[in-house]
């Protein structure tokens, strides 16, 4: 399973970057905002530090000025993977885009039948929002769970990649289903190194060694 970062915070990339968790980024429009940065050099020094895809995404809403930003984005970085949205009009961009050779995202996925759709399109990566749909009161991970059995079925060679991950059960539940990648935001990615049973035993060795009165070094 990929790991992406759901950000634009380059300080929390690089942590996560060095310690080899990371293979790739995606950002937003609202990741975007957060950072007060500038899109185009922000994005340019993500794809500077991370070897794998950075999703930039447009803005635009008809196709063809969708394809006119998607081009503009590509050109930031060869990794750069082009965010589009699940719309008849995203889909039409994304075509344009994946068939001049550009890695496309199509992004804002809630149903199997979308997947489909942007698979048929030639997207790179289809990003379901599972934590959209637990909101209110779907199964995001069942969705993960049908469109990997489909794209299975016909061999489609999208990548799944679970977006809106709210917890580490979210990324495990994922993970058993077979899904090609996950982003999610540094925090929930760090918090998979938290048990209560770890702290505990942590705990007791330190006690313990605080009584043999010994230092190592």
């Amino acid at each position: 399973m990929k790991f992406f970062v759901d950000t634009a915070d380059v300080a929390a990339i690089r942590e996560l970057n060095d310690l080899g968790m990371v293979d790739g980024v995606t950002t937003n429009p609202s990741l975007i905002l957060k950072a007060g940065r500038d899109i185009t050099e922000v994005t340019r020094e993500i794809c500077e530090m991370v070897d794998g895809p950075v999703s930039a995404e447009v803005v635009a809403e008809k196709a063809d000025d969708m394809i006119r930003e998607g081009k503009t984005l590509a050109k930031i970085a060869d990794n750069i993977a082009v965010k589009v949205p699940l719309t008849w009009d995203g889909l039409k961009a994304c075509r344009a885009l994946s068939d001049d050779g550009h890695m496309v995202n199509v992004t804002l996925c809630f149903s199997p039948a979308q997947a489909i759709l942007a698979a048929k399109a030639g997207a790179t990566f289809i990003s379901p929002f599972i934590g959209r749909l637990d909101d209110i009161h779907l199964d995001g991970v069942e969705l993960i769970a049908d469109i990997r059995e489909i794209y299975d079925n016909y061999g489609y060679e999208t990548q799944i990649l679970a977006a809106s991950i709210r917890s580490v059960n979210h990324i495990i539940e994922v993970g058993k289903i077979g899904t090609d990648v996950i982003t999610a935001p540094p925090a929930v990615i760090k918090s998979m190194a938290n048990h209560v049973l770890t702290d505990k035993g942590l705990a007791q060795f330190n006690a313990d060694w605080e009584k043999t009165g010994q230092k190592i070094g």
